[in-house]
């Protein structure tokens, strides 16, 4: 397997919009565990969220972009609920059946989901002190990418952090292995290798981001494009 270069040609099957509504379902609920064993966003809440929370005084707006099933925002809650910071969190996604699962799972006050794409919510004047998202900048192309980043900037006030995947052939190793137990009757192993295969390396992803954004390294296999408020916005 060659993953010296990013392979955009191949489409992850969850994004077909007929494909088999009951393996997406189990797709996006197996996400869950998948983000809970390799995103590291317990050390992402511990490093850049929670100072920001207590420094706040206030309960905090969070928006996750792409949110699919829900997982992600659902634990942030929880950490910051844990905590003892309250947090007002917004999911949204352009895919009604991301959005259907997400609010079928149970969840905690103060958190919904909703069908929108980040533009949406530029051109309404929305505003959030935290903006996140978990493995979506790889399934974008390069004027949506370019969108996202833009909206990103539009939508936060203190803090965004994209994370992704930091592609590799050790990433596709383990992950080829880790998965298989939970991947049966599920996109859960063909778009995971697919993800790995489109995702980026550091200097990839350095490259593509202003200049006002951070590459971070967050554990293992893992990228963080960061952006924090003060920061001006440079297309340089």
């Amino acid at each position: 397997m060659n993953l010296s270069h990013r392979d955009t040609r191949l489409a992850e099957l969850m994004d077909d919009p007929g494909c088999d509504p009951e393996q997406l379902r189990r797709t996006l609920r197996r996400f869950a565990l998948v983000n809970r064993a390799v995103s590291h966003w317990g050390s992402v809440y511990r490093s850049h969220l929670r100072p920001l929370l207590g420094r706040l005084g206030r309960p905090a707006r969070l928006l996750d972009i792409g949110c699919g099933g829900g997982d992600v925002v659902r634990r942030l809650a929880r950490l910051a609920h844990r905590d003892g910071f309250e947090i007002e969190a917004l999911g949204i996604d352009p895919d009604p059946r991301a959005i259907a699962v997400a609010r079928s799972a149970k969840t905690m006050p103060g958190i919904s989901f909703f069908q929108a794409y980040s533009r949406t919510l530029v051109d309404e004047g929305a505003r959030f002190d935290i903006v996140i998202s978990n493995h979506l900048l790889h399934h974008l192309d390069e004027s949506r990418f370019e969108e996202l980043i833009a909206d990103s900037e539009a939508l936060t006030i203190d803090l965004c952090v994209h994370s992704d995947i930091a592609r590799g052939r050790l990433a596709y190793c383990a992950f080829a292995v880790g998965a298989a137990p939970i991947a049966p009757g599920s996109f859960l192993l063909v778009d995971g290798l697919r993800s790995i295969r489109r995702s980026y390396t550091p200097a990839e992803l350095r490259a593509r981001l202003p200049r006002a954004w951070a590459v971070e390294r967050p554990g293992a296999f893992r990228l963080l494009a960061v952006h924090r408020a003060g920061a001006p916005p440079d297309r340089g």
